[in-house]
């Protein structure tokens, strides 16, 4: 409960940053960073796994958010897809076996996956929020409610804040657009929603902390932007073996014993 308690006051006032493991290493690392809390990345995690985003099954997920959980000292805000089912009664069933791991907050999404209707339909999208609000009810598991459509390709700015203002309305304590970038659309977001928390999407260097504070921000996450980049230093240098026959690349990377002790 202690966790679920700091989860929820880092919310109350302020910004701070969410960064997000795939893995116990990763999560141990970002703690011994000072990072206050985490959120698990269903990218990270996938690709961990050798899958694409959205491609792990909900037991393998569940145990990663658990070995993550477990871990840290830390808040774990979990990455729940779109709960792992379409019709709200799975969704409440599947989020029933999230709070099992640990966590303190989780998240569920309105994308479908499907390319042809990428958003699930508004009343539906609603629905489902609402019944993983009544299933966290008196647990103190913070929930975020996202709407996907700035990623997947369904830009619309209205019916987003339609969207985020529903789920607001069924019982979502923070709310989530990721693939914002203009500072404008952002502060629509939270002047929306307002007085509730919004979490802002950070994977490259379009805004600082301090500007996305003085916006209204108050909770920062990098999705799979800190996988992203340790995949980058990985396939760099295996590139440089592979088709160069060199090793300058590994010369670059943290020395062995600084790594090892980390841990």
């Amino acid at each position: 409960m202690s966790r679920i308690q700091n989860f929820r006051r880092l919310h109350e006032s302020g910004c701070f940053v969410i960064p997000n493991p795939w893995d116990v290493g990763s999560a141990r690392q970002l703690e011994r960073l000072g990072f206050k809390a985490l959120a698990t990345t269903s990218s990270g995690i996938a690709w961990s796994l050798g899958l694409r985003d959205n491609q792990v099954p909900l037991n393998a997920a569940l145990i990663r958010i658990e070995e993550i959980c477990a871990a840290t000292s830390l808040p774990v805000n979990a990455d729940f897809e779109g709960g792992f089912a379409f019709a709200p009664e799975g969704v409440a069933e599947n989020v029933r076996r999230a709070l099992a791991t640990g966590i303190a907050g989780i998240s569920i999404e309105d994308s479908t996956g499907d390319a042809a209707t990428p958003l699930f339909e508004f009343e539906l999208a609603v629905e489902r929020v609402r019944a993983a609000a009544e299933t966290v009810r008196g647990t103190g598991v913070l929930l975020t409610a996202r709407s996907e459509g700035f990623i997947v390709g369904r830009p619309d700015l209205d019916e987003t804040l339609r969207r985020l203002r529903a789920f607001s309305d069924a019982g979502a304590e923070c709310l989530y657009a990721p693939g914002l970038r203009d500072h404008a659309q952002i502060r629509a977001v939270v002047d929306a929603v307002s007085p509730k928390p919004v979490n802002a999407l950070v994977g490259a260097g379009f805004a600082t902390v301090a500007q996305l504070e003085a916006i209204g921000v108050r909770r920062i996450s990098v999705g799979g932007a800190l996988a992203r980049a340790g995949w980058t230093g990985f396939l760099e240098a295996a590139r440089e073996i592979a088709g160069e026959g060199k090793f300058e690349r590994l010369g670059r990377a943290i020395p062995f014993g600084e790594l090892d002790s980390s841990f």
